[in-house]
């Protein structure tokens, strides 16, 4: 199951990627690129950080096809998505509730502590829009109060905490994803954000 969702989380954060690229006119080995980095870029810091080796993707070269045969579907099929903002924050959310949920389950299986759990939950879910996003000059959603890095972090500590209780791997991976996807769908649908932290220039000016 967790193979299964790791790489359909690569296949559309993948899409994501392809479908920003498509926004930004770039041509078909930029789709390529963007796709790929996008789908794999969270779980290779992620490994890298927990001195895993090789990286996934190296080990396993599956990930890489199946996140380049995203970008070339999508590039096939993008003139289908007529709503491309919409598509492309919808199937992000799917994206980092199952990142967050495999990455956090990717520290616990190393043995990790807690907080390392629930923080490479958070950068296997946020890091590769991160990379998409800086690479198509955006602003990323985790640095612009979107409920986003919020959403993997309340989908990382559920998981670790059903998997503490004692519950089973199907149920509290499905449960804590799902609990992400929720907090995420919701600050789409409703336009819920955190706090803005902002300084006018007659503040700095003093």
């Amino acid at each position: 199951m967790i193979y299964a969702m790791d790489l359909a989380g690569v296949a559309i954060f993948a899409i994501t990627g392809a479908l920003l690229a498509g926004r930004k006119r770039m041509d078909g080995f930029g789709v390529v690129v963007l796709a790929v980095v996008t789908g794999i870029g969270g779980g290779t810091l992620r490994d890298l950080l927990l001195g895993v080796r090789p990286v996934f993707w190296i080990d396993d070269q599956t990930y890489l096809l199946v996140a380049v045969a995203a970008a070339v579907l999508t590039i096939l099929t993008g003139r289908l998505w007529i709503r491309l903002e919409k598509a492309l924050a919808v199937a992000d959310a799917f994206g980092l509730s199952i990142f967050a949920v495999i990455g956090a389950e990717r520290a616990m299986s190393l043995g990790a502590t807690p907080i390392v759990i629930v923080t490479m939950g958070i950068i296997t879910g946020v890091a590769g829009g991160v990379i998409r996003d800086v690479l198509a000059r955006e602003m990323p959603f985790v640095l612009c109060g979107e409920l986003y890095a919020t959403a993997a972090l309340v989908g990382a500590t559920l998981f670790w905490g059903f998997t503490r209780a004692g519950l089973a791997d199907p149920w509290s991976i499905a449960l804590a994803a799902g609990a992400c996807l929720v907090i995420r769908l919701a600050a789409i649908r409703w336009r819920l954000q955190l706090p803005i932290f902002h300084l006018k220039d007659a503040d700095l000016s003093k």
